[in-house]
């Protein structure tokens, strides 16, 4: 495998700096010109706004909320809000590059963005997120827009937000504007389909990487970390096509059983339990970080970013990984999962079947037509198989990781994109 030296981290906590690291790998192997490259590693536009809200005490609280474009060069921008008081600049401008790529490797004319709100929605009321939501929608309303830059639902947000801030905003317009948003509820425009689609895309994902490795399905075992919407639909979408999921896990810990999980139990179990598998019976409880260890053919990170990192990589027993959560490898970890065997399907192609349906969201609104559920995950199952085959051949063509190779049909498409329009 040919090996080009990566760009040196400085801050291996910081997921910008680890994004970089292989966009400067790929674009080594790309040949890519300085011009395009200072183009596509710099956001086009930061964003941060402070935003006073009326709290429930009648007190007065400002919220700091950042926007982050990273690119419009292939259309309008889009990627989630996120709430929660980890948010910072440097996570939300890797994540913005990461939509670009995620959009880019699944071939739909969408740019990167991402959002956030530094705030903690468990410990504040509806009223409060409300106005907050409003407020963050009222600050940013000349960079949103259905042609612009198009918002969607990410941690600590859902359908609910997304349905004020589409009220807010087509307040202001005078109209209502129903594809300035993605993740709607199904009344306001949303699609079938996007509940699971981000899970479906992991487990289509998994399974045309099962194909290429000769893994047969049906006597294949997998562990999933993480339980929320992701990890749940991809468990119980790869066990319904006969996959054995012998280990799941949320915040409670992880669960283990040999003979395998029934999902749709411990989905009904969580739902009761107020979104937790604790006192699951179901299945045995093991130390979390085993679960990532366990000898099984496919492993889903599907939780947080960096759990596979340079310290626990070698130790990996999975043939194969299917990144369901946003950089849950690190960079340092890559070239140890390359060097033992093991295909890691990277997040930019694994976990786009939630962007993917974002845009039949944003094409059913701009038509004012609404497809089935059928046509909707027909659809999107064919890009995300095209979008693997694509990536897996430039694999072999370069000889390179799935990662390396997902970031060089990227890169690729957006630096022709950029070329064709003539750069700036």
């Amino acid at each position: 495998m040919a090996y080009i030296e990566p760009a040196p981290i400085k801050d291996k906590g910081n997921p910008f700096e680890s994004m970089m690291s292989r966009f400067h790998i790929a674009a080594q192997h790309l040949g890519l010109d300085d011009e395009v490259y200072n183009v596509l590693k710099s956001p086009s536009k930061q964003v941060i706004v402070s935003l006073p809200v009326t709290m429930d005490n009648g007190s007065i609280k400002v919220f700091e909320g950042y926007r982050v474009i990273h690119s419009n060069i292939l259309g309008p921008s889009k990627g989630g809000i996120r709430y929660d008081m980890d948010v910072n600049l440097d996570e939300v401008k890797a994540l913005a590059a990461w939509m670009t790529w995620k959009c880019a490797v699944v071939d739909i004319p969408y740019g990167g963005a991402k959002g956030g709100i530094k705030c903690n929605p468990r410990e504040m009321s509806p009223g409060e997120i409300e106005r907050l939501t409003r407020a963050f929608t009222q600050a940013m309303h000349e960079i949103f827009g259905p042609d612009r830059d198009i918002p969607a639902p990410d941690m600590g947000t859902g359908p609910r937000e997304m349905a004020w801030l589409m009220d807010h905003y087509s307040r202001s317009q005078g109209m209502t504007v129903n594809s300035v948003v993605t993740g709607k509820p199904l009344v306001l425009g949303g699609s079938l389909g996007r509940t699971e689609a981000t899970g479906r895309g992991v487990m289509i994902s998994a399974l045309a990487g099962m194909e290429k490795m000769k893994i047969n399905p049906f006597k294949a075992t997998c562990a999933v970390q993480g339980f929320g919407n992701v990890g749940s639909w991809a468990a119980s979408l790869l066990e319904e096509r006969g996959v054995s999921i012998v280990s799941v896990s949320d915040l409670s810990g992880a669960y283990y059983n040999k003979d395998g999980i029934k999902i749709q139990e411990a989905i009904n179990y969580r739902n009761m339990n107020n979104g937790s598998l604790e006192g699951f019976t179901g299945a045995e409880k093991i130390d979390p970080e085993e679960l990532l260890l366990l000898e099984v053919d496919v492993l889903v990170p599907a939780a947080v970013e960096d759990v596979i990192t340079e310290n626990n990589a070698h130790q990996i027993k999975a043939k194969l990984i299917v990144e369901g959560a946003n950089g849950p490898t690190s960079a340092k970890a890559d070239a140890i999962l390359n060097d033992n065997g093991v295909m890691a399907v990277p997040d930019i192609l694994a976990n786009a079947g939630g962007v993917t349906v974002s845009y039949f969201e944003w094409v059913q609104n701009r038509l004012g037509y609404k497809w089935t559920a059928e046509r909707v995950n027909r659809r999107s199952d064919r890009i995300m198989k095209t979008a693997f085959d694509k990536v897996y051949e430039t694999a072999q063509e370069y000889n390179v990781s799935l990662r390396i190779a997902a970031y060089i049909v990227a890169i690729d498409k957006v630096a022709k994109t950029y070329k064709y329009r003539g750069g700036f």
